[in-house]
């Protein structure tokens, strides 16, 4: 359950959200969740207010409605397609206000403006849904809350309802403090729970008399149920039925794991690092009955040993030995290293070096995007290879994976992907990831139910059941008089065959709560609905074009049905009359882990007017990094209007890489040169005054100084100089030489590059000339480009907060919260010189100090390179 609330106006006092209330229902694991929020207009003017708010990434919106001077304005979920076409026209009209959708680790932010008369209430209601997963013993409830003020009415109220009774219930939050604590009122009774927060205004405040407020952050409730019968609980209502498994109390069946670990160059800095301190733990925490192995990969594959060790102390010992000599290199063959561990296992299991009842798994963690083979081919490969005789696991460790294409690869092996978020706990990430899969419990679970009982059930095979998780079927009963049908559970365990089986009851749920008028109850219908939607667009990834084409048709057809927002479907709000026309809808997508770990795909936002635009379908963000003057690098964000900078000090004749797509083979590196003398502040300023430009695969090569042009053509250079004004069009590569002034380098089908000459006084006692370079048609490059400028190309996702003054009256500092960490940030401005070669014009933007620490994946040292056309 999770909201933000917040509010853009030119004089913030003149806006009052003065009601903010969540309330969850969670039956059966299956969460509903109402956020009302309700906001006053103060002023004697029309003003935009905007309604933000966080949920989960594994729920669906269900409905999203906003009541304004007494009419009230509902959501309808369409087919995506169809509400492109109905955004598309309103775009064209220029009446679109839009929505954002935002990822982050857990969630993802639901946006949207509405323009509200003078003294106007408005009130907005959103609903989702989701099923509560259990790991590591637990279910957890989300509600993430930062009100920027204190709330007059402001309340989280949550009732779980578990008929099997609830074992415990903890609430916390990451804003407490003692005085908070208490504020939260928890009641447990056998089967139900209680759980609200409602601090008063005066407790919400920082200080009395303080605007600032301290609920800011994530309030948490964990909670599981009693577990006596090993088949579970199931339960008909309402003629459907919902089967949940997790037997207690069953022996861990030993496991025989390769590591197979991604040591390419991206890896280098923070990541490797953190792979080695989760490594050491994991190896530390291997069972004595356990088999592992070690395989690191970059274009070549470096075996620890040529089969699985058994996991003595002797064996573990000399593993993390290994692991702390892992050390970046080389680019990523992941279709070789991925074979290597399966032939190991497979080869082990020929030779009965592996105990009869254990499971074979793979733990792949890579970053990269891999080379040498086309990816289908690689999942191809992999897939033949495995023959389902065990389980891949993939980790994609950061925004530049090909997250899609693990995840395909996991699905199709028993397996699941994990996206691993970079920032300080990476290395917890991996060993939270690690525990939830490294203890099976059965193997080759099947839950059966009669044929001529039930029909249209979920998912009823499981090739493995971890401790502290939880397998759930539903399915609709074939006879609504039907009140009971035999259940029966098989499953391979450690020592024996598990074999269980039991009675399915219809349940009265007004005996179990007697006193309680409301819980929906169609819960069971739904929550079948969710799950079969869920699985159908797990199965349209992995199968054959036909199935998946089948699967999601189906999923699509549910979506409608049952009115939720999935990856296939949108929904369409009308926002009332405005100045820009009458019916101005907006849209609300769902997207994909794929699709919200890769900034190219992510939507973006700009201002027009008085309202938001929503631009998702393009598959672009404006995004313009730049670099020029004393190596200052700036990104522009349009979207936000916004932009952030940051400097790189380095020795004069450093060579840095600034674009490098390995999948389109362009690459950019720029060199560096100091002033002439030393400033009288004894400060030594570089600048860029030397580019080298390659399109590997259309052959063409560039380099461009402060002196001249050469470009490699029919094997032969050709010269230009600056004062020059030139237009070559050739068969791959167009250049536009304005004189003095700038070069308009176009590839063919792919991105522009523009470089800036700036020529100062020839006998300066100081500075020289030096170049700018800026980039047009960025969305043109692939998701795996990076480099000093190419990293930024697809998007970048921040939060700035805590203003305060800086050492400059006029420059304030911040915190900024970026790839996981927090940076202290200043706000100053850039030149931009695209528009205006010789004055250039004042961009405002956040700086990043220490050569971009932080905001730069590892660090600057990372991108230098030994030659002008060289990649290391």
């Amino acid at each position: 359950c999770l909201f933000l609330l917040q509010k853009r106006s030119t004089n913030e006092a003149t806006v009052e959200v003065y009601s903010v209330k969540v309330d969850c229902t969670v039956t059966y694991r299956f969460a509903h969740t109402v956020i009302t929020s309700k906001a006053l207009n103060k002023a004697n003017f029309s003003q935009e207010i905007v309604f933000e708010m966080e949920l989960p990434k594994t729920a669906f919106i269900t409905n999203f409605s906003m009541e304004i001077d007494g009419q009230i304005y509902v959501g309808e979920v369409k087919e995506k397609e169809k509400a492109k076409k109905q955004y598309e026209k309103a775009v064209s009209s220029g009446r679109t206000a839009g929505l954002v959708k935002a990822s982050g680790r857990k969630m993802e932010k639901f946006s949207v403006s509405v323009n509200i008369a003078a003294e106007s209430n408005v009130t907005f209601i959103m609903t989702y849904e989701e099923l509560l997963q259990r790991k590591l013993g637990q279910y957890e409830i989300l509600t993430r809350v930062k009100p920027k003020q204190p709330i007059q009415e402001f309340q989280i109220v949550t009732n779980i309802y578990e008929p099997q009774g609830i074992s415990y219930v903890d609430a916390n939050a990451t804003f407490f403090s003692n005085e908070l604590l208490p504020l939260v009122e928890k009641r447990v009774t056998g089967n139900k729970a209680h759980i609200s927060f409602s601090p008063t205004m005066e407790q919400q405040r920082k200080c009395p008399g303080c605007d600032g407020t301290l609920i800011d952050g994530d309030f948490i409730i964990k909670y599981d149920v009693n577990r006596a019968k090993s088949l579970g609980d199931i339960q008909i209502v309402n003629g459907y039925f919902v089967h949940f498994f997790a037997p207690p109390d069953l022996p861990t069946v030993p496991k025989n794991v390769v590591f197979v670990i991604d040591r390419s160059g991206s890896m280098s800095g923070r990541k490797i690092e953190q792979t080695r301190e989760a490594l050491l733990a994991i190896l530390k925490d291997l069972s004595e009955e356990d088999h592992f192995a070690l395989i690191l990969f970059d274009d070549s594959t470096d075996s620890w040993r040529t089969s699985l060790s058994k996991a003595t102390k002797e064996n573990v010992a000399a593993g993390m030995d290994f692991v702390r000599m892992i050390q970046q290199r080389g680019s990523t063959n992941i279709n070789n290293a991925v074979l290597e561990g399966v032939n190991m296992l497979v080869k082990d299991r020929q030779e009965k070096k592996l105990p009869e009842r254990s499971t074979d798994m793979i733990i792949l963690l890579t970053d990269g995007m891999p080379n040498k083979y086309h990816l289908p081919k690689i999942q191809e490969n992999i897939r033949s290879a495995i023959g389902e005789k065990m389980s891949l696991f993939c980790l994609g460790f950061g925004n530049d994976v090909d997250y899609s294409f693990l995840d395909v690869m996991s699905k199709q092996n028993k397996g699941v992907a994990r996206r691993i978020f970079e920032g300080s706990d990476a290395a917890v990430q991996l060993q939270g990831f690690y525990e939830e899969v490294a203890s099976t419990l059965l193997s080759e679970v099947d839950l059966r139910y009669p044929d001529n009982a039930v029909d249209s059930l979920t998912t009823n095979h499981y090739s493995q059941f971890f401790k502290g998780s939880e397998i759930v079927v539903a399915g609709r009963v074939m006879n609504n008089d039907l009140d009971n049908f035999m259940v029966e559970v098989f499953g391979q365990g450690f020592e024996e065959d598990f074999k269980v089986q039991g009675q399915a009851t219809a349940m009265d749920w007004d005996e179990i709560y007697p006193d309680e008028e409301y819980i929906f109850g169609d819960f069971t219908e739904r929550l079948w609905a969710y799950l079969t939607i869920q699985q159908l667009l797990e199965n349209s990834k992995k199968g054959t074009e036909d199935e998946n084409a089948n699967a999601t048709a189906k999923a699509l057809e549910m979506s409608l049905h049952y009115s939720f927002v999935t990856p296939l479907t949108s929904m369409v709000v009308t926002k009332p009359e405005t100045e820009d026309g009458p019916d101005s809808p907006f849209i609300a997508d769902k997207l994909t882990e794929a699709e919200a770990g890769a900034p190219h795909v992510e939507p973006t936002l700009y201002q027009k007017q008085n309202h938001i635009h929503f631009v998702y379908y393009c598959h672009y963000t404006s995004v313009s990094p730049a670099v020029d003057g004393d190596p200052h690098f700036m990104i522009e964000l349009p979207e936000r209007d916004d932009a952030l900078c940051f400097n790189i000090n380095g020795i004069p004749g450093t060579i840095f890489n600034l674009v490098r797509d390995p999948e389109q083979g362009i690459l950019v590196n720029g060199q560096i040169i100091g002033d002439k003398k030393i400033a009288p502040d004894g400060k030594i300023n570089t600048y860029f005054w030397r580019f080298g430009i390659i399109h590997q695969t259309l052959g063409v090569r560039l380099e461009v100084s402060t002196q001249d042009i050469s470009v490699l053509q029919d094997g032969k250079w050709v010269k230009l100089l600056w004062s020059d004004t030139a237009s070559v069009k050739g068969l791959n590569v167009d250049l536009l030489l304005t004189k003095d002034r700038s070069l308009t380098v176009t590839l063919k089908d792919s991105v522009k590059f523009v470089v800036l000459l700036h020529k100062v006084w020839v006998k300066h006692p100081y500075h020289r000339d030096y170049l700018g370079f800026y980039t047009l048609d960025s969305h043109l490059l692939s998701p795996s480009v990076h480099g000093l400028l190419g990293q930024f190309y697809h998007g970048i996702e921040y939060e700035v907060s805590g203003l305060r003054p800086g050492e400059v009256p006029e420059k304030p500092d911040a915190i900024m919260y970026v790839k996981g960490q927090e940076l202290n940030v200043t706000r100053g401005w850039q030149r931009d010189f695209q528009r205006d070669v010789k004055n250039g014009e004042n961009v405002p933007c956040w700086f990043i100090h220490s050569n971009g620490t932080g905001l730069i994946d590892g660090d600057a040292t990372d991108y230098v390179v030994s030659g002008l056309f060289k990649t290391v």
